[in-house]
């Protein structure tokens, strides 16, 4: 039997909308977008935002267990890097990070109509798959 992989959804958007996401992530000002999260009760997560979460709570637990620590570390204190994933949210659908294919396919679609706008500019993919997603820095 083949492996059931899950999916997570990553939208890029413009400065403008990153920063009205970030101050209003539960109401969206942009109203195509707040009524796919809707219809899915998925919400949204800066990438940026992410990485300083994990960061913070690595060096509140103790970074030992915490592979990635340095790399997200490094990753938020470079400014190019940073502006990038100030711009890149995450898809959560019920508070989960991954989910099944068909939920992704699903909002992947609606949100990819959403493109042409200019605020959203672009929708990725990623799977579960060990083979699809690079491995942790050696330390």
């Amino acid at each position: 039997m083949e492996p059931t992989w899950q999916f997570q959804l990553r939208i890029t958007v413009s400065p403008e909308l990153a920063d009205a996401l970030r101050r209003e992530p539960a109401n969206p000002p942009h109203a195509a977008l707040r009524g796919i999260l809707r219809r899915h009760d998925a919400t949204l997560k800066c990438q940026f935002d992410a990485f300083a979460d994990y960061v913070s709570e690595a060096e509140r637990l103790g970074t030992e267990n915490f592979p990635l620590h340095q790399w997200t570390r490094a990753t938020i204190e470079n400014p190019e890097k940073k502006a990038k994933y100030l711009q890149s949210f995450t898809v959560y659908v019920n508070g989960e990070e991954v989910y099944d294919k068909e939920v992704a396919d699903v909002i992947e679609a609606e949100l990819l109509a959403l493109t042409g706008e200019g605020a959203i500019r672009s929708v990725s993919r990623f799977d579960s798959n060990p083979a699809n997603n690079p491995q942790p820095p050696q330390r």
